[in-house]
């Protein structure tokens, strides 16, 4: 039902540099050529993202949407941490305020996804979190229970979408970040559960333009993910990567159609919210041009496996 690249609406508000008229005629100009799912969450600029979906939602009453959100953690913490509780982090109470919270800023009666914004497989031995979404789901507030994994953390999910109690889970796949494909894959093909993957561009590592100057404002997320230590190596392994582009095509392509090679993923939500990242990305959904074999097994070379820091929530 939804496209295989979707819309990832964090940087729509959350990074410096967004321009408000661009951003709305990037996601129009991404439902106009064919996309179709819209993950938002209510920390993406405190609720101004799903106020965003919502007006996008209205503008195009022909169109079907599909739209997803996330439940913030009542600890305000990301990533979950070993030990955290379903009390700290996602309590009946809380779960129901900031859904019903969510609905209110987006004017929306009904989502098709929540998911929780952090995860931990400890969560199944306490399950109020699920029955408080069971029974919000039986009101119609929406449809789908999903869960966000940590970032560097796909095996803390893996009993998640065995349990049978979730539909969809999201993860962070790309040609860097390839552990999902080791576990959580199989087991969400084998239970049927939804896979979206998030963040293709490694945060922007993968489109090739950054350099060991780049610099953020402060008031942008990546100034705090790109410290020296993560841009030297960033940098280092995307040039690395260069060689492996193939004629015609760029890194950002490549990083795109290296994740919707895996044949688990339902959706790729790239951010889009600028014109060119749209036409970029649908183009690349909507034109042949699958890797080779060969290509694909050069790109496993690349896989980098890292651990949750500091800097990488």
């Amino acid at each position: 039902m939804v496209g295989d690249v979707g819309s990832g609406m964090w940087g729509a508000v959350a990074w410096a540099g967004a321009d408000p008229p661009e951003v709305r005629a990037a996601l129009q100009r991404a439902v106009d050529l064919g996309c179709n799912f819209f993950d938002t969450a209510a920390v993406y600029g405190h609720g101004a993202s799903e106020a965003l979906l919502g007006d996008l939602v209205r503008a195009n009453p022909d169109r079907r949407i599909y739209t997803a959100t996330k439940i913030p953690p009542a600890s305000g913490r990301w990533p979950s941490r070993r030990g955290d509780t379903v009390d700290e982090s996602y309590p009946p109470e809380h779960i129901e305020a900031s859904l019903r919270g969510s609905l209110k800023r987006a004017g929306l009666a009904r989502f098709d996804l929540v998911q929780l914004h952090t995860w931990e497989d400890s969560w199944l031995s306490d399950l109020r979190w699920y029955e408080k979404l069971v029974e919000l789901r039986a009101a119609g507030l929406f449809e789908g229970i999903g869960l966000s994994l940590n970032r560097w953390e796909p095996w803390n999910g893996v009993e998640a979408a065995r349990s049978g109690l979730i539909d969809a889970v999201q993860v962070i796949y790309n040609i860097f970040d390839q552990s999902p494909a080791d576990q959580l894959f199989p087991v969400c093909a084998a239970a049927d559960v939804a896979v979206i993957a998030r963040v293709p561009f490694d945060e922007g590592t993968l489109t090739g333009r950054l350099t060991r100057e780049t610099r953020f404002p402060a008031d942008d997320w990546r100034s705090s993910y790109f410290v020296p230590e993560n841009l030297e190596a960033s940098v280092e392994r995307a040039e690395a990567l260069r060689p492996l582009v193939p004629p015609g095509m760029d890194m950002a392509e490549l990083a795109l159609r290296f994740v919707l090679a895996s044949e688990t993923i339902a959706t790729v939500i790239p951010g889009m919210r600028r014109l060119a990242h749209v036409e970029r990305n649908v183009r690349v959904s909507d034109t042949p041009g699958e890797l080779p074999p060969g290509l694909l097994a050069r790109l496993g070379a690349h896989r980098w496996d890292r651990l949750p820091t500091s800097w990488s929530q």
